[in-house]
């Protein structure tokens, strides 16, 4: 039998990956993805709005521009620093809180939406951090996601850096979470319903060359990776995201843009 997965060890692993680097400097490209997210969960004023593994708060501030009375949680406080910086900036009123996403320190039915892009589905233990999304959305809420999928550019990002650095034995992918079945599996009887959406997010950089620079400088998971490997592995790994950029651009060889595909989840409270 396999040995039970150790989710404490593993989260501790990720918490270390995500304050590595600084991944406000490649959060804030993504902000259009929570502004669409805010609309298709039809935000309104002064509702309650959680913001789940919020990184540094697009989703969050997109809440908060719509008048919500928005709280912002994530594991990793330094992320939650960017986006306090980024509300104050805009004079918005947002509550930030360091938060697990599998233990949200919340009473049942506490917010009228709760929100997650790009965050929530990098949970280890995913059953559970679908349960606690659940717990905290009143019935008749919203729970807004913003997930990767496992055949678009990031998904097969994280297949590459996979290859070279083997995920933990027993860990679901998070790219599942960017499955409509799965994504049916971890919410069951209590979602009334799950409106799904495929978009399309466009990584707009120079040059393959500039994209890997900047990632293993400042996303957390990417600069791990190289940081762990000996010199020919991360030259190697380097060689793999170059080929799987220049596959995928579709800008010619002057420039770089990467679309890269993502649920739009809706899950109605049952």
């Amino acid at each position: 039998m396999n040995a039970p997965v150790d989710f404490s060890a593993v989260k501790a692993r990720q918490m270390t990956a995500w304050a590595s680097g600084d991944y406000a400097v490649i959060g804030t490209t993504l902000q259009l993805v929570g502004e669409l997210l805010a609309e298709a969960c039809d935000l309104c004023c002064d509702e309650r709005v959680l913001d789940v593994a919020a990184g540094n708060g697009n989703a969050t501030l997109a809440a908060a521009r719509r008048g919500c009375e928005v709280t912002s949680t994530d594991y990793v406080a330094a992320l939650l620093d960017r986006g306090a910086e980024r509300a104050q900036a805009e004079r918005l009123r947002v509550t930030f809180l360091p938060a697990d996403a599998e233990a949200l320190p919340f009473q049942d039915a506490s917010f009228d939406a709760v929100v997650s892009t790009f965050g929530v589905m990098f949970s280890p233990d995913q059953a559970k951090a679908a349960a606690e999304l659940a717990r905290v959305c009143r019935p008749g809420g919203r729970i807004g996601l913003a997930n990767w999928t496992p055949e678009g550019f990031i998904g097969q990002l994280f297949k590459t850096l996979g290859k070279h650095m083997p995920p933990p034995p027993g860990v679901q992918s998070p790219s599942l979470w960017g499955v409509e079945s799965h994504l049916q599996s971890l919410f069951g009887d209590r979602a009334a319903s799950i409106k799904v959406t495929s978009r399309q997010f466009n990584f707009r950089y120079r040059s393959a060359a500039h994209f890997i620079e900047v990632f293993r400088t400042w996303y957390g998971p990417v600069h791990k990776a190289f940081a762990a490997l000996p010199p020919d592995g991360a030259a190697a790994l380097e060689r793999d995201l170059r080929d799987l950029l220049n596959r995928l651009n579709r800008a010619g060889p002057r420039s770089l843009v990467v679309p890269s595909e993502y649920l739009e989840v809706v899950v109605a409270r049952r």
